[in-house]
């Protein structure tokens, strides 16, 4: 018998072929989605505006416009609805379909190569209309306006305001499911604009030299909330599960390239971790590869004390730029992030899997812990704890949220209060 959906969840289709569309509206339908479908791009675009849908399915190949097209108009467009690409492609082809979506902000959450089976479908639609956790920052609501002209005197105001906020992605032993850490993120919720993407105001307050008061702000909020997690009086009792098992909750925190050239960052970091009584090898700061490449010297300085003082490393993204390698040998990192487009599309890639398998390979040779980020299903964090990978956050475990919300969640998730 088939579970029904919310009512409110809706799904748009565009595909040339009739009885592909028909197919996978009729198991839409089953699952209890409004379902619409439509084979002219101009009429998915409009249906797009006006009938707001939850879920869309696109065909990478198409007469008049093609899948790629469409997803770049969408990514313009800053398209919140959860994605499915269909096509009859190679398995190549449609991976970096998937990869380019990913990239582009998008928030997919499939990839289905024709023909595919009713159950295929109908497992990414239920998986990916998983209620999310109350408090938490889904994909859908995360940012609005997009494409909003943030100016400096807005970031300046914000943070005069204290306006930015930190929210927190959970992340979890592969093997046990025990909790590890969390990630904090940073969002900025505008009295007037509403909620704006990171990728709006980061790289504006790098330019001009705030990203180092945005990275305090951020700092000040993230600890004082991670702080008492670690205490023996005051810790959450999660915590102490895990403290019980062996596992020192950790909490990883981006840093800019620009902030690297910041000489007394690690003297105030020191003295916030005194302050709050608070080992800093629970500290991880991740940085992309790239990150490190503006000012190679004065990188090397700053992170090899960073690691003196006992902080970790994480080089994020991992596997997405030429440097990669290049990077983990000359720096001293101490963990590995798997970049989410290669484990969003691991299980229906063979190509995917196999770069995920050999990140954990090369970091289980190298002593560095590794983490995979965009684990969306049961399924993918099955095969990462059978590899040997480490750690796992994503959408399946949780969403980011809130302190409160994911001090709920942790006690929701592991039965204790």
């Amino acid at each position: 018998m088939t579970t029904p959906m919310h009512p409110t969840h809706r799904f748009l289709i565009l595909d040339d072929d009739p009885l592909v569309g028909q197919t996978m509206q009729f198991i839409a339908e089953d699952l209890g989605l409004e379902t619409r479908l439509t084979n002219s791009p101009a009429d998915f675009f409009e249906a797009l505006e006006f009938w707001a849908p939850t879920h869309i399915a696109v065909d990478l190949i198409m007469p008049d416009m093609d899948g790629v097209q469409v997803m770049k108009q969408l990514a313009d467009n800053g398209c919140k609805a959860r994605l499915i690409i269909t096509s009859g492609v190679g398995a190549r082809v449609l991976d970096a379909a998937g990869r380019s979506a990913i990239e582009r902000g998008l928030d997919i959450v499939g990839v289905l190569s024709k023909p595919f089976t009713a159950g295929e479908l109908r497992r990414l639609l239920v998986g990916s209309t998983a209620p999310a956790p109350a408090g938490s920052s889904p994909a859908t609501t995360a940012a609005a306006a997009p494409g909003l002209d943030i100016d400096l005197a807005d970031i300046r105001q914000g943070l005069s305001r204290r306006e930015f906020r930190v929210v927190y992605q959970p992340k979890i032993a592969c093997e046990s499911g025990l909790l590890s850490g969390f990630e904090a993120l940073v969002r900025w919720v505008h009295p007037d604009y509403g909620p704006i993407w990171p990728a709006s105001f980061i790289q504006l307050a790098e330019e001009h030299g705030l990203i180092d008061a945005l990275t305090e702000q951020v700092l000040d909020l993230a600890l004082e909330w991670f702080a008492p997690l670690c205490s023996e009086a005051t810790r959450h009792p999660v915590a102490a599960l895990s403290a019980a098992a062996g596992i020192d909750l950790s909490l990883s925190v981006n840093i800019s390239a620009k902030t690297l050239n910041d000489l007394d960052l690690i003297d105030r970091l020191v003295e916030r971790c005194t302050r709050l009584q608070l080992a800093p090898a629970r500290l991880i700061f991740e940085l992309t590869e790239t990150s490190a490449m503006d000012n190679p010297m004065a990188s090397l300085d700053l992170l090899t004390r960073l690691r003196m003082k006992g902080f970790h490393l994480s080089i994020d993204d991992f596997g997405t730029g030429f440097s990669s390698l290049l990077q983990l040998v000359r720096l001293p990192f101490s963990e590995i992030k798997v970049d989410k487009s290669f484990v969003m599309t691991a299980m229906h890639s063979e190509e995917s899997r196999t770069v995920v398998k050999s990140i954990v390979d090369l970091g289980r040779s190298l002593g560095l812990r590794t983490v995979a980020e965009g684990v969306e299903t049961a399924e993918v964090l099955g095969f990462l704890g059978n590899i040997g990978c480490h750690l796992a956050q994503g959408f399946h475990i949780a969403r980011p949220m809130t302190g409160e919300a994911t001090l709920r969640w942790m006690g929701e998730r592991y039965g204790v209060t």
